[in-house]
């Protein structure tokens, strides 16, 4: 159905004058599906209400931040109480105390944590931390995966299996990527080749990649990982930006048993709020100024509103009824898609985790950002067109994994199964009809 559209036309068209495509950060121009953006007015447990009135299953959750949903009544309480008290101070809080608690309690690889306020910050800190402790300045990273974007991990990966960086961004020096290292997911091979080229101070990684959509790692791949770093003398870095009290309390690390050295956190730490965290053993943390020589710092970092959101996201997170409801929710998803792809005749493969959902308009299986680029942009760009037209909001990139939340319920995913068929059969008869497949 069509969707009123004329004050989120309006405001859009007057943000293009004041901020560059008229957004805050890339993806939310929509232009990857063809199509302007929706100028939201406010969100409601699992549903967004744009400013034109019309009303969204929201399944993007501002890219995972919000595992609790929308307007959490815990978090609004916390929040308000907070901000009543002052919204900065510059000097430690019980809040920020409170918080780097239950991270440690909760994340294998954290004894001691530093708040940040991005996740960029976080990653670009962490990949400091690990120079330093190293005494070398080599990064290994994998094709695809998204740390920010901080000079050093904005690398474009060449078709080779370890490709030296070249700079994915204007106004990113060669210098600035010189000493990265880009290889492929879920290849053994190209890391033996990379790490036998020269000391490297960290292998970083998303243990559970979701910026090229979800693409979970081959079996044993992240204890192999684990193995080769030691190996080498390399710090083995997880960004659990998007995984971390998502997947698991504990994060991907949790999940599957592998313990890395340091550790980035973002997104749910902070309950909607700006806010994130790398951390690690003490022997490491310490080497932070003021402890140690290495210098980060932040006026906001540990803010106190944040730290609030995020301490009761966090609680819900390790809640284990939750927990529960969270890997209802995604299976029911996950499988829902996959029977209605198969129903309908469209290629499609679904990739799952709790918390975590990504469809892929292609027949077989995806390793590694070079099978996330072979599926079809055409067939996902009408896909995600045909769901937002009948109240369904998906992330507007085939690279871009989808959010189930605790504020989801059966409801919502059948309303969502619903709007499938009907975009899945547009898919089916603009992109693959008269098609082999």
């Amino acid at each position: 159905m069509s969707r009123r559209a004329r004050r989120s036309h309006e405001l859009f068209a007057e943000s293009r004058q004041y901020m560059p495509g008229g957004v805050s950060s890339p993806v939310r121009a929509m232009g990857q599906i063809g199509r302007e953006p929706f100028v939201v007015a406010r969100g409601e447990g699992a549903e967004l209400v744009d400013v034109d009135g019309n009303r969204y299953v929201d399944w993007v959750m501002s890219w995972g931040a919000l595992l609790a949903g929308h307007a959490h009544p815990d978090i609004v309480a916390a929040v308000t109480a907070r901000a009543a008290s002052g919204t900065s101070y510059g000097a430690p809080t019980r809040g920020e105390l409170e918080l780097a608690r239950l991270v440690v309690d909760s994340v294998p690889s954290v004894e001691m944590v530093r708040f940040v306020s991005s996740g960029t910050e976080a990653a670009m800190s962490a990949l400091r931390l690990a120079r330093a402790v190293t005494g070398k300045t080599r990064v290994l990273k994998f094709a695809g995966a998204y740390h920010g974007h901080a000079d050093p991990f904005l690398v474009a990966a060449g078709s080779g299996l370890a490709t030296h960086g070249i700079p994915a961004s204007p106004g990113v020096p060669e210098g600035a990527v010189a000493d990265t290292v880009v290889v492929a997911w879920n290849d053994r091979t190209a890391v033996d080749e990379a790490l036998a080229s020269g000391d490297f101070a960290a292998i970083f990684c998303e243990p559970y990649p979701a910026n090229m959509g979800f693409v979970p790692p081959s079996e044993g791949f992240l204890a192999y990982l684990r193995e080769r770093a030691d190996e080498v003398g390399a710090l083995l870095v997880f960004d659990e930006v998007i995984t971390g009290f998502r997947v698991a309390p504990g994060g991907a690390q949790e999940r599957e048993g592998v313990t890395p050295d340091l550790t980035v956190l973002g997104k749910v730490i902070g309950g909607g709020l700006p806010l994130a965290a790398f951390g690690g053993p003490r022997r490491a943390m310490e080497a932070l100024a003021p402890s140690g020589d290495v210098y980060q710092a932040g006026t906001l970092s540990g803010n106190p509103l944040a730290t609030a959101a995020g301490r009761i996201a966090v609680e819900l997170a390790r809640d284990s009824a939750a927990r529960a409801h969270l890997e209802r929710i995604s299976s029911s998803l996950a499988d829902g898609l996959r029977a209605l792809g198969e129903e309908v005749g469209v290629p499609l493969t679904v990739t799952a985790a709790p918390g975590l959902v990504c469809p892929f308009f292609t027949a077989g299986p995806v390793h590694d950002f070079a099978d996330v680029s072979a599926t079809s942009a055409e067939a996902y760009a009408v896909f995600a067109r045909s769901l937002l037209d009948q109240g369904i909001f998906v992330p507007p990139s085939r690279f871009e994994a989808w959010f189930p939340s605790l504020a989801h319920e059966q409801s919502h995913v059948e309303r969502t199964l619903a709007a499938a068929r009907t975009a899945l059969q547009a898919v089916h008869d603009n992109v693959y009809s008269g098609a082999s497949r």
